[in-house]
């Protein structure tokens, strides 16, 4: 069992985030801001993909302007992403649930007291966005771009917050490469109580982002570091909430939907394992009972992985097996396998969702 490391509670809208809270998903919009129903049509996009928390990019006053249209139409929490200029953020923080700002792209403490001072109004917290490659000039000469700097420029911004007796705070410390992203995060964690938002930075397109992040997320989430997460790619918006599902789920901090077990494909395949993983995976895709489902193409490991299976089909010669944790209960001709199996995960999630 995974002991995560208690952290401050903050809310974003209505999400916690911290403390015993569940770690929440985000994600951001990549449409010009200021199309506002090009926006918010991915906003939906994420909330039916399974997000929690939306961030949204103000790089010039017309997308504040449209942020508070945007907010009008959604109720998902929105976080207004800042940088260089801080009365973006004094525009837009009557509507948005929270506010994320780089304090690499702010040097003048008096705008980030103005922010603040603004956030304080509207009861909404915010996100000090740490950034490798846009660390403040002091940092960046002494430590360079490196995961000490990280961290000396997250200790000094928050101190600057705190006495401004402000403590609604989130913090982020994130690089383009796995070992500065978890090297600072780990660092941080014993220095302060407040929530961390987790993620590699710039990750790359699906292939890449998808090892960078399972690697960097699932070290930190395996320490109990992490209280809302972004697994960050190019272009690809239900697949970031996928694969940051999954990352949660295969680390074992959450439970939801199939765990489906199949064997490496070799010689001893029976069946054409490929295909039917990927109906088992298509038909319960919706599922989110936490069941262990076993598709083994071969009796070789079959049994043994049935043992812990909620349900499971090995494939033999012509025919197979139907086994219910652990037992035996059919063995029938392989074109009737695949449709058993199916049928047992319904009554198996009906049960779980009746009991």
């Amino acid at each position: 069992m995974i002991k995560r490391i208690q952290t401050k509670k903050i809310y974003i809208g209505d999400v916690p985030i911290g403390g015993d809270s569940p770690i929440s998903v985000q994600s951001m919009t990549y449409t010009k801001t200021t199309d506002i129903a090009g926006t918010v049509e991915q906003i939906k996009r994420l909330h039916f993909a399974g997000a929690n928390i939306v961030r949204i990019a103000v790089p010039d006053m017309p997308s504040a302007k449209a942020i508070k249209q945007i907010c009008k139409e959604t109720s998902m929490p929105i976080v207004a992403d800042i940088h260089f200029n801080y009365k973006l953020a004094l525009e837009v923080a009557a509507y948005v649930q929270a506010i994320r700002f780089n304090p690499g792209n702010i040097n003048d403490k008096t705008k980030i007291k103005e922010i603040i001072k603004k956030c304080k109004e509207f009861k909404i917290p915010v996100r000090v966005g740490i950034n490798c490659g846009s660390l403040e000039k002091k940092f960046e000469d002494k430590y360079g771009q490196t995961a000490k700097g990280m961290i000396n420029s997250a200790l000094y911004n928050i101190k600057y917050l705190e006495d401004l007796d402000f403590f609604d705070i989130k913090v982020s410390l994130k690089a383009s490469d796995v070992q500065r992203t978890v090297q600072a995060y780990r660092a941080l964690r014993p220095l302060m109580l407040y929530p961390f938002h987790i993620g590699v930075t710039e990750a790359g397109t699906k292939f890449h982002s998808t090892i960078k992040s399972s690697i960097a997320l699932g070290s930190l989430l395996l320490d109990g570091i992490g209280d809302t997460i972004r697994v960050s790619m190019t272009g690809e918006l239900e697949e970031e909430i996928r694969v940051a599902k999954a990352i949660l789920k295969d680390s074992g901090i959450t439970k939801d939907g199939l765990n489906i077990i199949s064997c490496p494909t070799c010689g001893r395949l029976e069946a054409d394992l490929v295909s039917a993983v990927k109906k088992v995976e298509l038909a319960t895709k919706n599922i989110k009972t936490p069941l262990n489902i076993s598709v083994m193409g071969c009796v070789v490991n079959a049994i043994g992985e049935a043992k812990t299976a909620d349900v499971a089909i090995a494939y033999g010669k012509g025919s197979g097996l139907i086994i219910k944790r652990g037992e035996v209960v059919a063995k029938l001709p392989t074109s009737k396998l695949l449709p058993r199996l199916l049928d047992e995960i319904e009554k198996l999630k009906d049960k779980h969702e009746t009991a």
